[in-house]
C-alpha cells in the first residue's frame, strides 16, 4: 500500500510564530502541505528524483526538464539522479523524491499519487514518493497531452511539500474541484486539483502562484535558521 498520510491529526494555522521568524503556508494560488506536517524545504540540501526502474527513468524525466529549472530558480537544489528499488509503504533515502507505477494508487481510473515523507523533523522536507497511474500507458486511460504534462509535474511538487490550494470562490462553502485562483490569461496553479497548469506549448510548467509557493517553502527555512 503506498505511504499515506491517514494518520495525520495535526491542524496548522495559516502563519506560526518560531524563535527566529514567521512560517506563512498558505498564499494566493499555493498552499504547503501542512496536513502531513512540511512547512519548508532546504535551501542548502540537493533533492534526488529517483525512479524504479530504468525504463521509468526514461519515460518521466524528460517531463521534469523545464519545471526543474524553475524549481531551481525557486532556491531549491533538485537534480534527476537513477534507478533505486521503491518500497511503497515507506519513506525512502532522505532528501530523494522516489518515482513508480501503479494501477490506480487512489482506486480511481486516472488518478496518480504525490506526497512528501509525513511528519519530518523540524517540519522541513525530507523528500518523497509518486507513485503514477500505469494506465496512463497501458491504453485503458486517455489523457491529453498537456494534462499528463501537468499531471506528471504535478505529483513531483506533492512529493517536494505542495498541496492542492483550492478555495472556495463561489461561497458555497466548498473548495471544489478546479476552483482556483487564476491569472489575467486564466492559468491555473498547475497545483490546482485535480488538474492546472498550462494548456499551451507552456503545459508541464509550473505557473508562477506555484513558484511562490516554492520559494516561501525556502522563505520558511531560512526563517527559522534551517539548513
Amino acid at each position: 500500500m503506498l505511504l499515506t498520510g491517514s494518520q495525520a491529526g495535526a491542524t496548522t494555522t495559516r502563519t506560526a510564530a518560531t524563535q527566529t521568524g514567521t512560517v506563512v503556508t498558505q498564499g494566493t494560488g499555493w498552499k504547503h502541505a501542512t496536513i502531513l506536517g512540511v512547512t519548508s524545504v532546504s535551501p542548502t540540501k540537493t533533492y534526488t528524483i529517483t525512479f524504479d526502474t530504468a525504463a521509468m527513468k526514461a519515460r518521466y524525466a524528460p517531463y521534469y526538464t523545464e519545471a526543474i529549472k524553475q524549481i531551481r530558480d525557486a532556491g531549491i537544489h533538485i537534480q534527476v539522479g537513477g534507478v533505486e528499488p521503491v518500497d511503497v509503504t515507506k519513506c525512502g533515502p532522505a532528501d530523494h523524491i522516489q518515482i513508480t507505477e501503479l494501477h490506480r494508487p487512489l482506486g480511481t481510473p486516472g488518478w496518480s499519487q504525490g506526497m512528501p515523507c509525513p511528519f519530518p523533523d523540524q517540519g522541513m522536507s525530507r523528500g518523497g514518493m509518486v507513485a503514477y497511474d500505469s494506465e496512463y500507458w497501458d491504453g485503458t486511460w486517455y489523457m491529453p497531452d498537456y494534462k499528463l504534462k501537468n499531471t506528471i509535474v504535478h505529483e513531483v511538487l506533492h512529493a517536494i511539500g505542495l498541496d492542492h490550494p483550492n478555495v472556495d470562490l463561489d461561497g458555497d462553502g466548498i473548495a471544489g474541484p478546479y476552483e482556483c485562483v487564476a491569472t489575467s490569461y486564466g492559468n491555473k496553479p498547475i497545483m490546482c486539483s485535480p488538474n492546472g497548469g498550462y494548456s499551451t506549448s507552456n503545459a508541464g510548467k509550473l505557473v508562477g502562484y506555484d513558484v511562490n509557493g516554492l520559494k516561501a517553502l525556502v522563505a520558511n527555512a531560512r526563517a527559522q535558521g534551517l539548513s
